[in-house]
């Protein structure tokens, strides 16, 4: 057993202290108290040392307390006094004023040493990555823990997940992963608030990632779970962030985050406030091959948008196993969208026949909340054994007019303006409760419930200008409503040994949906019970190398936008509606994968099998030369295919990731006599390097390629695109400044072609290059949020 040094000489200092105390009857006091410049909270522990001047030899010495604050005597007159702590700078004083036999040194300022923490690799205590059945587990080591990073920072050194450098979080290369705190959803987990910045390592005890979730998550699809463990103590003072963020197309905000630990209360709270447009530019051509006439249309649609965010929320700890989260988090963004699109008609020889302009002015208004209540309870025997209950509520309303104005060009062809207006709102409640017992340190059930509640009203109504009066089109003005009911119970055993594990679960959801739309009375109502098995199993063949397996069965429901029969009519010639009778599709999927660790390196390489049921598709259907496009449930999917992950830190200036994902489909089905049994491939690619340049420079360059692919009806062409960062750290990381390109070539072009008997088309979307710069500051322990500007989403 060795004894740490930092240890040994608090031991020597308290003897010397006692030792001197007891032989002293006089002399002089000096008092102070030891606080850290950055979070202001006390330095408890830190080390006072009285030293002769003229020798430099430690007369005496003591330990601060929890307070920071000491108390210390000595009989010599020539001294100096220094203080110092494990990664802080040593703070020498030299300048003694003795009063009344008193010296008060009042408030003395400890900062921490950036380039002797990088230095602390404690043997043992570095961070590694383990495999537990049904998940990957990256223990947080002393090697991160002391750094000061942020959360963001943390996650960016676990297997298989990047954070690029405006703080988006992707898992195996895809976005969309749930993030969630102790296994629990919070908004401090929210990408849309990126309160992840006032989360620092030294809080974080281990990142579980899950890749294929057993029966105990919910059965609804996702791309994976992240789950962030804090450490248990609390004592962590005041983190924060404030930022600013500029971009173009207009992209600007200011925003400030909260987090204040003590040993009863987490308390968090975000305010917010900004402006952002999103531009597209949209070209379509549709032909009808029976007559050989043609209607282009192309232009540029906005999204503009003026939002506010509040954010507010504690978690109190009743004792140390019992803790109640409370939560809230109200938005309201003002909308306009106005579009301007061109559209031109051609016969059958080609010849432009009219030509007309649609404008369209659109303004709506978004108020949104949403509030967490949770209740968890630690068993006294095992922390393991646990008890959790969530109750969570959102709404989202949308108030919408819209105006299209029909302007000739040429020809005779008219049409008649429109106005469209919409009254929507969803409710959606979640009630939740999760029981974990383990009987041995090898064997454990875990049990719970969940009731899902949506309910949705929209209201839509189109009229049209008919020789100067507005008149209702009966045709497409409806109120639907959507009220959708899901309970789901479910029950897991798990067996983990040294090695080998296995963890088979069961999960049992009954749906019961109803659809109405109350101007014709067309009702729809499903009720289906859905059994969700899952299967995991694990071995550890080294410390460098594990294989893992797994099964589950997913579901698919459609959303309500793809159930909705009534869509937007910007381009009445390429519409989009919904389908209140589609059915949910079901995937089973299976998996196995290994992690390799080697030097510097780490690799995650899987194979998986995927069979989709009722795949959900867009179909078009086509009539006077317009395209609309309605999903379906048509036949099956089977695919195959592997995923590779590898991060790779040659040297401590340069990171590697790459993420490559391949796989093969066959899909067969029949739709109205006509089948759409094909095969195909389809491949994505995502390639980023980081560099650490002088003077406190990041540099991040990522890009990505998608390969073109087939679906049902039409041809997907290829993409490929580029990212470009700077990040300038400043003030010992505390303020950060961001420089972020996104699509820095202008490449990223959605092409879609469509060849079907009787009509072809073409559609082609492009949403252009964005620029941001942010600029944020971090107070408390915690670096400065490395995100600069809102996604686009």
């Amino acid at each position: 057993m060795s004894i740490k040094p930092e240890y040994f000489v608090y031991f020597l200092v308290f003897i010397l202290s006692i030792t001197t105390s007891v032989a002293q009857n006089g002399g002089v006091e000096i008092t102070g108290t030891i606080i850290d410049t950055q979070s202001k909270q006390p330095v408890e522990h830190a080390t006072i040392t009285i030293k002769d001047s003229k020798t430099q030899n430690m007369i005496t010495g003591t330990v601060a307390g929890e307070k920071g604050d000491f108390s210390i005597t000595t009989d010599a007159l020539d001294i100096y006094v220094e203080v110092s702590f494990i990664g802080y700078k040593s703070n020498t004083i030299k300048d003694i004023s003795v009063a009344n036999g008193k010296v008060a040194l009042g408030t003395i300022l400890l900062s921490e040493d950036k380039q002797l923490l990088d230095e602390i690799m404690v043997v043992g205590e570095r961070s590694t990555t383990e495999f537990q059945l049904d998940k990957r587990v990256f223990n947080v080591g002393k090697d991160i823990s002391s750094t000061g990073m942020s959360a963001l920072e943390v996650l960016n050194n676990v297997p298989s997940v990047n954070v690029n450098i405006e703080g988006q979080i992707s898992l195996r290369g895809s976005t969309g992963a749930q993030i969630m705190i102790d296994g629990k959803p919070s908004v401090l987990a929210d990408e849309q608030s990126n309160a992840l910045g006032t989360i620092t390592a030294d809080m974080i005890e281990k990142i579980e990632v899950i890749t294929n979730p057993s029966a105990k998550y919910d059965a609804e699809g996702t791309s994976g779970i992240i789950n962030i463990v804090l450490k248990k103590e609390e004592k962590k003072g005041l983190n924060g962030s404030i930022s600013v963020n500029t971009g173009t197309p207009d992209n600007h905000s200011v925003g400030i985050s909260l987090n204040r630990r003590t040993e009863k209360f987490n308390l968090f709270a975000q305010l917010g406030a900004g402006y952002r447009s999103l531009p597209r530019e949209s070209e379509s051509i549709n032909t009808d091959l029976n007559n050989n006439t043609t209607v282009n249309s192309g232009g540029t649609s906005y999204r503009n948008e003026t939002f506010y965010n509040v954010i507010l929320g504690t978690d109190y700890h009743i004792d140390a196993h019992n803790v109640v989260t409370l939560s809230g988090n109200f938005a309201y963004e003002i909308e306009d969208q106005p579009s301007s699109i061109n559209f031109s008609f051609l016969d059958d020889t080609n010849s432009l026949v009219s030509a007309w302009r649609r404008d369209e002015t659109t303004e709506a208004t978004n108020p949104k909340w949403q509030y967490d209540l949770q209740y968890s309870r630690e068993f006294k025997d095992n922390e393991e054994h646990t008890l959790l209950f969530n109750a969570l509520g959102r709404f989202f309303g949308k108030d919408q007019a819209s105006e299209f104005e029909n302007t000739n060009i040429s020809g005779t062809e008219i049409y008649n303006d429109q106005q469209t207006e919409t009254k929507f709102q969803q409710a959606d409640y979640t009630f939740k409760l999760d029981y974990t017992r383990p009987f041995t340190d090898k064997i454990k059930i875990e049990t719970g419930a969940q009731y899902v509640i949506n309910d949705v009203g929209n209201d839509y109504a189109v009229r049209d200008l008919v020789e100067g009066e507005w008149i209702p089109d009966d045709d497409l003005t409806n109120n639907f409503e959507y009220d959708q009911k899901v309970l789901g119970l479910y029950g897991t055993g798990a067996y983990e040994g040294d090695k080998w594990g296995i963890k088979l679960g069961l999960r049992m959801e009954n749906t019961n949906l109803n659809t109405l739309l109350t101007n014709t009375n067309e009702a729809n109502s499903q009720d289906y019970v859905n059994l969700f098995p899952s299967a995991h199993t694990s071995y550890k063949f080294t410390e460098l190398f594990s294989l893992q397996a797994g099964y589950s069965r997913r579901i698919y429901r459609p959303r309500l936008w793809d159930l909705n029969p009534f869509f937007n009519i910007r381009n009445n010639f390429n519409i989009r509606t919904g389908n209140p009778d589609l059915q949910p599709e079901f995937t089973d999927s299976y998996e196995v994968t290994g992690i390799f660790v080697f030097g510097k390196a780490s690799l995650n390489a899987g194979v998986y099998h995927r069979y989709v049921t009722d795949v959900i598709e867009r179909v078009s259907r086509f009539e006077d030369n317009v395209n609309t496009t309605t999903p379906l449930n048509i036949g099956t999917d089977k695919t195959t295919g592997f995923e590779v992950n590898a991060k790779y830190d040659p040297v401590r200036w340069l990171a590697i990731n790459g993420d490559l994902n391949y796989n093969q489909f066959n899909r067969e089905g029949d739709f109205e006599n006509q089948s759409f049994d094909f095969e195909g491939d389809r491949w994505t690619s995502r390639l980023t390097t980081k560099f650490k340049l002088p003077a406190q420079f990041d540099l991040e360059i990522t890009g990505n390629y998608e390969s073109g692919y087939q679906t049902v009806q039409s041809q997907v062409a290829d993409n490929a695109y580029g990212d470009i960062g700077v990040r300038k750290k400043m003030m010992e990381g505390k303020a950060v400044i961001n420089f972020a390109v996104r699509d820095i070539f202008a490449s990223r072009i959605q092409k879609v072609t469509t060849e079907q008997p009787g009509f072809s088309l073409y559609n082609e979307d492009f949403r252009g290059r964005f620029v941001t710069l942010g600029f944020s500051y971090g107070f408390g322990k915690g670096e400065a949020m490395t995100y600069s500007g809102g996604r686009r989403r």
